[in-house]
């Protein structure tokens, strides 16, 4: 099956097992199919009366049937004429640079310091002149300094100034996501390819999560081709350097390195305040100095935080009335502030992230199983869990089905050996552990 239309013409066929063939033409003769969704079939009927029809009796064996042929619940929609062009009007545009109030990033409103001025000059240059010498920029750094808010200003600004642009936004697991869902389909990959390859501004977030998807990877080399030869503008955002992707393809490294890269490093002092100033000023509230101070010496790696901390003052104002003072901001962010030693994700956290890392069950990694790969996989998880928590190896053994301590520390002494032998192991066990923090 390689498009609706086939999956539409399969489901009429099987359908002929429980209706005659009159029956079949009379309702569904002229009834077109529009799109296959991840989970969705998208039908267009001719008439309000046979929607009303086919929806009160026929609906339910067309969505069994669809069960049978894809082993997964799949909705269908249908649709008249009129909804179906205005379908396939939203579907032909590209998604939006990020939703969910993604308009409020702007270059404006980004508070600029020393550590990231040159990816915001960089990014604003972009902006002005896309499909220029900056391409690929390449902004990176730890989570939590700005790097999606400069995503999305540069999306701002050039949909102000170029308002025919087609601008795509997209974070890679979403991509990768959308990709394997069309590949488990088995559908035409020429409409995942359109989507990606027919836009003026491409910008993903998070690239890292690509490496090492080799599909993904495969793909994202092609789009990255296509529109750099065409002259597009690319934007990628991700933790790391290029270099530093031990298990990303040498070729789309390349491709990453050719542009511009351009790091955001964690806020200096003043750049921290003027953060702090800058929030409470947008939440309508006013910090006095002792505050600004306190919270600056404390929180010195994530604007995130130093958001949650005006989000919280705030709150302590609305609700309880609280001056603002020193006292009252070691209450309102006491859980923010808290040290890092104090930070204990569960092990259950940390064996769902890496089940959703290798693609497992979680129930596989904790069990029995000898495969080669569930076994790796558990290893891992041992030695994430010695890492980030202080449970004792007998208590990590209770985790993993009550393995004995022995068992748990050759899990551990085995994983150490292979990342000394396998530097991409680090990487995973890196990948593993940002996204446990990211979690708890």
């Amino acid at each position: 099956m390689k498009s609706a239309a086939d999956v539409w013409e399969k489901l009429k066929s099987m359908m002929a097992a429980a209706m005659s063939d009159v029956a079949i033409e009379t309702w569904f003769g002229d009834v077109e199919a529009v799109a296959l969704e991840d989970t969705r079939l998208v039908l267009c009927v001719p008439t309000d009366f046979k929607r009303n029809i086919i929806r009160t009796r026929f609906l339910s064996l067309i969505e069994a049937n669809l069960l049978d042929l894809f082993a997964f619940d799949v909705d269908c929609a249908l649709l008249l004429p009129e909804e179906r062009a205005t379908y396939l009007a939203r579907q032909a545009a590209p998604a939006p640079a990020g939703g969910d109030g993604a308009e409020r990033y702007t270059f404006e409103r980004f508070v600029v310091g020393s550590t990231n001025r040159f990816a915001y000059t960089a990014a604003k240059k972009v902006a002005e002149e896309p499909g220029g010498a900056y391409n690929p920029l390449f902004i990176y750094g730890q989570s939590g300094l700005g790097k999606t808010h400069l995503l999305h200003a540069i999306a701002n600004q050039v949909r102000h100034n170029q308002p025919g642009w087609r601008i795509l936004y997209v974070q890679s697991e979403d991509f990768v996501n959308e990709l394997i869902g069309s590949l488990r389909r088995g559908i035409d990959m020429q409409g995942f390819r359109d989507k990606y390859r027919n836009v003026d501004l491409f910008l993903m977030d998070d690239v890292q999560f690509i490496a090492g998807k080799d599909s993904s990877e495969e793909e994202l080399f092609h789009t990255f081709n296509t529109l750099y030869e065409q002259k597009k503008q690319i934007v990628f955002t991700s933790d790391r350097p290029p270099h530093e992707m031990l298990r990303l393809e040498q070729r789309l490294k390349t491709r990453f390195e050719q542009g511009l890269p351009a790091d955001i490093q964690p806020p200096d002092y003043e750049t921290r305040v003027a953060l702090l100033k800058n929030k409470a000023v947008e939440r309508g509230i006013s910090l006095p100095d002792p505050v600004l101070s306190y919270v600056a010496e404390n929180i010195t790696s994530n604007v995130r935080q130093i958001e949650g901390v005006v989000n919280k003052i705030m709150a302590f104002q609305e609700l309880m009335g609280a001056q603002v003072d020193v006292e009252t901001t070691v209450r309102a962010v006491r859980d923010i502030l808290r040290a890092k030693e104090n930070f204990l994700p569960s092990a259950d956290t940390i064996i769902q992230e890496v089940a959703r890392f290798y693609e497992l069950d979680a129930a596989s990694i904790t069990g029995q199983s000898q495969n080669k790969e569930i076994s790796t996989a558990r290893n891992v998880a041992m030695y994430i869990i010695r890492e980030m928590t202080q449970l004792s190896l007998a208590e990590i053994g209770q985790q993993f089905g009550g393995r004995h301590h022995s068992t748990v520390l050759n899990s551990i002494n085995r994983v150490e050996k292979m990342m000394k032998a396998q530097p991409e192991l680090s990487e995973i066990i890196r990948d593993i552990t940002n996204a446990v923090n990211s979690a708890y």
